[in-house]
């Protein structure tokens, strides 16, 4: 990192699901603008720790932390450890989702909740837990990451669409929530990203449909690079706003 730009450094950031893939890709390029970064995973601490000691290798700082942020306690106690480390929590992205699919008629009302509690409550629990860090912030800003099929429509992902298009409306409403404390709030939306699936998964039927205007799927570097951008202080006068990220296949 020496000699790198290091426009967020003194900020600290915490980033949800960030132990893999465009996680994982925003969490390495906070810490490449400077920022102390939070690596939060689910349970997988092992994965959580790797991308930290990636972090710390480059000469950056980061703790790592699991937490379920389904969970209300378990969101509280990974803030906690956050500013007890680092002092002061400046951004979160809030980065974790479900990327499941299944027929409605094949869908319980756990299936269903489950995504839900993970991307709405999830960032709910996230923004509620942070807000005291982020209000003493002189650049708060919060970061949703939305996704493509939340306003496209895709089969067999009743619940991943609902739980993502929620995410934009809950993003405008914390822009006008949140602006009197001076705390930014933006959706950013990935398109088709080429990133590892879970072992077994079926490739999502809306990326049959969905193809980049030119070239091939995005990386994960490519929507880290947007985040990083939407942290520092050249956009401040950014806010409430959904900013897709997908080479054209979708134009909002």
């Amino acid at each position: 990192m020496a000699g790198a730009r290091k426009e967020l450094e003194g900020r600290v950031a915490i980033v949800t699901g960030a132990g893999r893939n465009i996680g994982r890709g925003i969490a390495l390029e906070l810490a490449a603008g400077g920022a102390c970064v939070v690596v939060n995973v689910r349970s997988n601490l092992v994965q959580a720790q790797q991308v930290a000691s990636e972090i710390a290798a480059a000469g950056g700082q980061a703790l790592a932390v699991t937490g379920d942020v389904a969970s209300a306690a378990e969101v509280e106690a990974m803030m906690a450890a956050a500013a007890k480390r680092f002092g002061r929590i400046d951004y979160l992205i809030n980065n974790a989702a479900m990327r499941a699919e299944q027929p409605l008629a094949e869908m319980s009302f756990a299936d269903w909740r489950k995504v839900l509690d993970v991307i709405l409550d999830g960032t709910f629990h996230c923004v509620k837990a942070s807000l005291p860090h982020l209000k003493t912030s002189d650049a708060g800003a919060v970061i949703n990451i939305g996704g493509i099929s939340g306003h496209t429509g895709s089969k067999n992902r009743i619940h991943v669409v609902t739980a993502k298009s929620g995410l934009i409306g809950m993003t405008r409403a914390l822009a006008h929530d949140l602006a009197d404390d001076g705390i930014t709030v933006n959706l950013v939306v990935p398109g088709l990203v080429g990133t590892p699936r879970d072992r077994g998964a079926a490739e999502p039927h809306h990326h049959g449909r969905l193809h980049p205007l030119f070239g091939d799927r995005g990386k994960p570097a490519d929507i880290a690079g947007v985040v990083r951008f939407l942290c520092g202080p050249e956009a401040r006068f950014i806010n409430g706003q959904t900013i897709h990220l997908n080479g054209g296949a979708y134009l909002g």
